[in-house]
């Protein structure tokens, strides 16, 4: 298993469309993906799951990856986060 934490950059924070972009690329990987936010593990393979824990601008995550490609999924997890999902 690998993990990293992260801080939520864009100003909407993981609304419908970041957390769609999210859910689509972490599909690609055949590894487990959970997002820990606010004491609760979330599916983050699950779109309902994301929005439902209502992460905003600035809230701390740490994302846990496992399984045969975890390290790719991870850094695409990466990417994603660390550039605003593309929104800003």
């Amino acid at each position: 298993m690998v993990s990293k934490d992260f801080t939520i950059k864009n100003k909407m924070g993981l609304h419908m469309r970041p957390a769609q972009v999210f859910v689509t690329e972490m599909n690609k990987f055949s590894s487990t993906v959970n997002i820990k936010f606010a004491g609760k593990d979330i599916n983050g393979k699950g779109i309902m799951g994301i929005m439902a824990a209502c992460i905003k601008c600035g809230a701390e995550i740490t994302v846990e990856c496992d399984g045969a490609d975890e390290q790719a999924m991870l850094d695409a997890a990466s990417a994603l986060i660390e550039n605003g999902f593309g929104e800003e």
